[in-house]
Formats: C-alpha cells, structure tokens, sequence
C-alpha cells in the first residue's frame, strides 16, 4: 500500500510541473499593450509542484516545510534561527513586541519609552511602535540613498531613547556601520527591517544578521513568495523563545505542533499562582497572537530558497542596466544610489524629478502608466502627512525635508526577475523620449 501512495504522489507532482509549464507559460511582449509591473512573483513548476506536495499531506498547520525553511534561511542570512509568520507586517509586530517582554528585565521596552525610525518608509515598519505603546521618533533621510541620515541620531537622542528600528529602503542597505555604532554607543535595541531586502549585503554580509532581531517578507511582490509570509530572524536565544512566544498565542510552551513534553516536565512547572505542575501547554507568558503561517506556504518557500540567489543577480542586472540607460538625464533626474559598502538586491529603482526639471513628478508618472508601464510611491511619503497618524504621540527631528522632498518628486519602478532585457529597454526608452520632448518644449 506505500509504495502504491508514493507513486501515485510522483505521478501526481509529475503531471503538476507538466500543467505549470502549460499554464504558466511565458507570454510574447507587445510594448505599450503587455504590462510592465513594478512587481511580481517569479515560479516554475517545481514551485507549484512543491505546494501540492504539501497539500498532499494535509498537515495544514506548520510542519516539515515550516522546519526546513526556517533552518535553511537562518543559514542563508547568516543568524542562528528564523520564526516564519503570516506576513512581514506580522513580523515587524513580533519583533517590536519582544522587546517589551518582562523576560529582558530592565532592558524591556515599556509604554512612553521612544523608538527612532524614519517618515519616510512603509507603515508596518513603524505601527508596532504604537501598536505597543510607544513613541516614534522621526529623523529625516538622505537622498538619493533613502535611507536614514545617520547625522540625524544624536539630535534624536533622548532619556527615554531604547530602540531604533529602519528598514533597508527598496533593498538598498542602511549605513550599518553608523547605525550600529550609535546603538552600541547608547545600548539600544535595533529592529532591522529587512523585508524588502532580502539577500542585499553589507560590506560582504547579508542584511538582517546585524540587528538584535530583523524581519523578511515573503508577498509576492519580495525578493521570494510564500504568497504571504514573513519571518523573524535573530542571534539570541533568549529572544527567540519571545519571539515564539508572541507568534504562538503567548503561550510559554516552545513544543513544535504535534508534539508534547520537548522540555520532559510538562507537568513539572511552578508558574506564578497557577497550580503547581499545571499543563505547560495551556501556560501563557506574554500576551500574544496567532501570527502562524500554513506548511503549504512554507512548501513554496522552501522551492523558492533554491532560486533567491538567481532572482538577486537578476535584480543588480536591471538595475544596472536602468541607471546606464538614465545616467545621461541627471540635469532632470536624480539615479539611485548604493550606500557606500553595499550591495544590495535592489527591490524597485526609486526617481526624484529635479525641482528645477521641465516637467513635475506626476507628469512622467502619467506617461509611464500611460505606456502600461507600472509606477509607485516611495511608499507612505510622509506618514506625519497620512491620516492614520493624526493625533498619534511622536516627536519630530527637524523640519525633515528630505522627507518632504521624497514625498513630492520620487517615484519608483521595477527591476524584478519578470522584467527581461525587451521590457527594460522599453522603459528606458519611454523615459528618455519622454525627458528629451520636454526639455525641447521648455528649451
């Protein structure tokens, strides 16, 4: 009977990589009728074919594929463990939450405690500051690097300063050295927000082993997909049980689903004034979430993993070959550009319009789209400017105004796997027919 199951399963993934490569097949480019995306999944039939292995299972919590990714991409990054998690969103929340754990003692985070960031990045990176009670505190950013302005930090500084947490902006590292040293200099927490930065590098080390935790996505639009999906990287044991903590519930108990009794004394434990040896399964010490992800999701992660390298060479090649094609625009444009140390795995290629350009940001945003090529935002601006954060408790570092210039005139555009060398050159091509016309009707 187990040998009939086990190739039924192998004709089964068999015929699935055979349907993906029908499906899924490549479609021909038409310039200015097929999309160009900012973004997308990139998959083969191995992919596909390592999801219905899962499913073949019907194991619907996490599992063998959880455990396997979880352990090959803490490897890969460089950090003793990863917590996979629903979301990079989710796991911005776990990190941030476990440094309000009472485990730290007096390192713990509490409620009015301040933690610097920057307004000009992505909500999630910055909710789970308030979410947990705190204060963020806003420092402005450089340009055309778009991250932190690591000459901003002292100024930020404050008696109740525990934390910095800054995300690696469009895959393009932050000065890690200044960052680091700062923290060191004050004892304070780094939350690296690595989720759109998976396999960029920092002087020969990859993002997310230099923070006390980090974070990685796994949403389609990132690096690699789970579909959804993110993880929680850290170097400290200690936080890993917290983290774990937070995802799972809040409970104390560390046994993998489907397993009881890892510590050997499950009912042995004298918690607080539960009942002596009371189940250490039902023993909750943080309060908690559900921030678990399925093992068919994993399953696609772990195809994926096999791929992560490939897709980043890919994305330096766009990207190099964007900048190349652009570089003679600068009287227009301002190009991207690499933190000094860096190299990173480019998540989108971020523009700014000059202020004193023939044309304004919304202008050739309306022609990219207009050629059905994909544009984005540098994300929220300003997020002192959107509305979910009127009213919230914060302090602000200066007047910001690279913020506010980033907010006004910078866009971005793809460079992930999906884009070939037709699609790149196309892009290219409607920019500079674009940015030619205009400079001769204001010449």
């Amino acid at each position: 009977m187990e040998d009939e199951v086990e190739s039924l399963r192998a004709k089964i993934l068999e015929l699935t990589r055979e349907y993906a490569r029908l499906r899924f097949a490549p479609r021909e480019f038409v310039p200015g009728t097929t999309v160009v995306p900012v973004s997308g999944k990139v998959f083969d039939g191995d992919d596909v074919a390592s999801l219905v292995d899962s499913s073949l299972d019907f194991w619907l919590t996490t599992g063998r594929f959880a455990a396997e990714f979880e352990r090959r991409f803490a490897a890969y990054v460089g950090v003793r463990s990863a917590s996979l998690v629903n979301s990079g969103s989710s796991a911005n929340l776990i990190a941030m939450s476990a440094f309000t754990s009472r485990s730290l003692g007096d390192r713990r985070l509490v409620p009015g405690d301040e933690v610097i960031t920057v307004a000009a990045g992505f909500p999630t990176t910055v909710n789970p500051i308030i979410q947990n009670g705190l204060v963020p505190v806003f420092v402005d950013v450089h340009v055309p690097t778009y991250n932190v302005d690591p000459t901003s930090l002292e100024a930020a500084l404050s008696p109740r300063t525990r934390a910095i947490a800054l995300a690696h902006t469009l895959g393009n590292p932050w000065d890690v050295d200044a960052v680091l040293s700062f923290a060191r200099k004050h004892d304070l927490f780094v939350l690296e927000d690595g989720c759109d930065a998976v396999g960029s590098l920092y002087r020969g080390k990859r993002v997310g082993a230099f923070g006390h935790v980090s974070t990685a996505s796994f949403y389609p639009a990132h690096h690699i997909t789970m579909g959804e999906g993110g993880a929680v990287l850290t170097d400290d044991p200690k936080l890993r049980r917290v983290i774990d903590s937070f995802r799972d519930w809040g409970r104390d108990c560390w046994c993998e689903p489907g397993r009881d009794d890892t510590c050997g004394k499950r009912f042995g434990w004298t918690f607080g004034t539960l009942p002596e040896g009371y189940d250490h399964k039902y023993v909750y010490s943080h309060v908690g979430y559900n921030l678990k992800l399925t093992d068919m999701q994993a399953a696609i992660g772990v195809s994926q993993l096999d791929k992560l390298d490939g897709f980043g060479d890919a994305r330096r090649r766009n990207f190099a070959r964007l900048r190349a094609g652009l570089a003679d625009l600068d009287g227009s444009l301002i190009l991207p550009d690499a933190t000094p140390g860096s190299d990173p795995s480019w998540f989108g290629f971020p523009i700014a319009v000059r202020e004193d350009a023939a044309f304004d940001r919304n202008a050739i945003v309306r022609e990219l789209e207009g050629n059905r090529i994909g544009t984005r935002l540098l994300f929220g601006g300003n997020l002192l400017r959107q509305p979910a954060y009127e009213g919230v408790l914060h302090r602000v570092v200066g007047e910001l105004p690279m913020t506010e210039f980033t907010m006004k005139r910078v866009f971005w555009i793809g460079v992930y796997p999906g884009l070939d060398e037709s699609r790149i050159d196309f892009v290219l091509d409607v920019i500079r027919r674009f940015c030619r016309s205009r400079s001769r009707d204001a010449g």
